[in-house]
């Protein structure tokens, strides 16, 4: 399945214009295969050694040009680095307040949230976010 979104998400940036070089496969093969949400500083460590030549400045671009053609979601906090989510369908994230990981779920119904935030607000939503905090499994564990 993996493999499988890979090679769609590069014919869609093919389609697009977009050249594929080694390391934009790889940086993309990365986000699809590692449901983790790293930082631009984890994958450019994870693939350092693939890519002797390539920068953190590599991964960052890669980055910026995914998340401006949608394909990826920058997620930031505050002063932290931001995390980065290859996105093929609207979910949101359930974050440990402990050791930070990060956990996609979706939830029925949400997806009207911004049809009833634009009648209650007169506003023009184009997109939303939602975010729950709290302590994961492995931390609770911990705990005690």
């Amino acid at each position: 399945m993996t493999e499988q979104t890979v090679n769609h998400a590069i014919d869609d940036l093919k389609a697009g214009g977009i050249r594929i070089t080694p390391q934009r496969h790889a940086i993309l093969e990365y986000l699809i295969t590692y449901k983790n949400h790293p930082t631009a500083d984890e994958i450019f460590q994870d693939l350092e050694s693939r890519f002797p030549n390539m920068s953190v400045a590599t991964v960052y671009n890669n980055l910026r040009k995914f998340v401006s053609i949608g394909i990826v979601t920058e997620m930031s906090y505050g002063d932290t680095a931001s995390r980065f989510d290859y996105t093929q369908k609207k979910h949101y994230h359930a974050i440990c307040n402990e050791c930070g990981k990060i956990e996609d779920f979706s939830y029925p119904g949400l997806e009207d949230v911004e049809m009833a935030s634009s009648k209650l607000t007169g506003f023009q939503i184009n997109e939303h976010r939602l975010e729950v905090y709290g302590i994961c499994p492995d931390c609770q564990q911990k705990n005690q």
